[in-house]
């Protein structure tokens, strides 16, 4: 029996399904694991909150030693800001419209705000979204890797630091996001070392206009094992706090490093080798494949191969398991950070299922 179903067992009859669960023991091992990485290799770690989006986890992950948080959007910014988190780096390109250039400056009044750019019509948004004081706010330019998201060519770096210098904004260093390192095992390490290549070359781009790189971020947690750049200062991993499936098949953690699961029970089992359980689309999301799977049951074989709304169709392999009706299963997430999105709230409990708690998930629903 895996942990994950023994600590499930010993939960029995004290919960509703669905509902995301968290072993808070591995959880911690993992936030400590991956600072101890940092502090190995002269690192900073400034963790995703995208992913949890729960403040209790966010401070656990300064006590051991982050030296601030990555936000994705203005409003999980706000929402940690207000209980107190002081510095913040919102690795996005924000474009300051509607309400949003206010809020930016609201937040430089009582936190250490980074900002994300990637060209100069933001940087000229941000800077009038200032008000007459571009100098509260700082800003990282984020360069492309090789995941063809967002981010200017690294050579064309210093170019962007300059023009937001001359904006009075202040630019303070480089990101990146090596996204496309979740293709596959071996794709890791490439895009690590894209990574490294673009990060490089931009710290470059930017000594050559006179502009030191003070921060110099990477991400991600398929890659971060490989992370060997000189240059790079921080370090912004997220799914590494819960893992996943996603994770495990790359080789980015272990089983055993799971520490978020969705409990979901058998409600129907009429169809030959298949049976329902009470977990759809809505506490999944639809991350995932027909082939691959929507979410594993942990120490089994068996995915889901199909998610309704409320419905999740779980086929039974020849020679696997057949869970009866009522019978409460240990869904294991292809990717988390959608996942923990659909909670109001964690189930908090460990290993041995004796404790029970639940917190808040506070930046739910802020996506603006």
């Amino acid at each position: 029996m895996s942990r994950l179903q023994q600590a499930l067992a010993a939960l029995a009859g004290r919960i509703d399904t669905p509902a995301p669960i968290v072993l808070v023991d591995v959880m911690q091992d993992n936030i400590d694991r991956m600072q101890a990485f940092a502090g190995q290799h002269g690192l900073h770690v400034r963790p995703h909150v995208k992913t949890h989006k729960c403040v209790e986890i966010g401070r656990r992950q300064l006590a051991a030693g982050a030296v601030g948080i990555t936000a994705g959007n203005v409003g999980e910014a706000e929402v940690f800001a207000a209980a107190g988190f002081d510095d913040i780096f919102l690795a996005y390109p924000v474009w300051p419209s509607g309400t949003k250039g206010a809020r930016l400056r609201r937040l430089t009044e009582s936190v250490r705000l980074r900002v994300g750019v990637d060209n100069v019509a933001a940087i000229d948004a941000l800077a009038d979204a200032m008000a007459g004081e571009p100098e509260r706010l700082e800003v990282v330019i984020e360069v492309d890797c090789g995941a063809r998201r967002s981010g200017a060519p690294p050579e064309l770096a210093g170019d962007l630091a300059l023009a937001a210098g001359r904006r009075g904004l202040v630019p303070v260093g480089i990101f990146t996001y090596p996204g496309h390192g979740s293709a596959s095992p071996d794709a890791r390490m490439r895009a690590a070392r894209d990574q490294d290549a673009a990060l490089v070359t931009a710290v470059r781009s930017l000594t050559s206009t006179g502009i030191t790189a003070q921060v110099v971020s990477a991400g991600s947690t398929p890659t971060v094992e490989f992370t060997s750049s000189s240059v790079i200062t921080e370090i912004r991993p997220g799914e590494y706090v819960f893992g996943d499936l996603n994770n495990t098949r790359l080789g980015a953690c272990t089983d055993d490093q799971v520490a978020l699961f969705v409990a979901a029970t058998v409600v129907s089992d009429w169809v030959p080798d298949q049976v329902i359980v009470d977990a759809g689309t809505k506490a999944l999301s639809r991350e995932g494949s027909a082939e691959r799977g929507y979410g594993g049951i942990a120490g089994t074989k068996a995915v889901l191969t199909k998610l309704n709304e409320y419905h999740g169709f779980l086929g039974l392999p020849a020679g696997e398991f057949r869970p009866g009706i009522g019978a409460v299963l240990p869904v294991v997430p292809n990717h988390v950070c959608p996942v923990v999105i659909n909670f109001e709230e964690l189930i908090v409990t460990d290993s041995t299922g004796t404790s029970l708690e639940r917190w808040p998930v506070d930046a739910r629903g802020f996506l603006s």
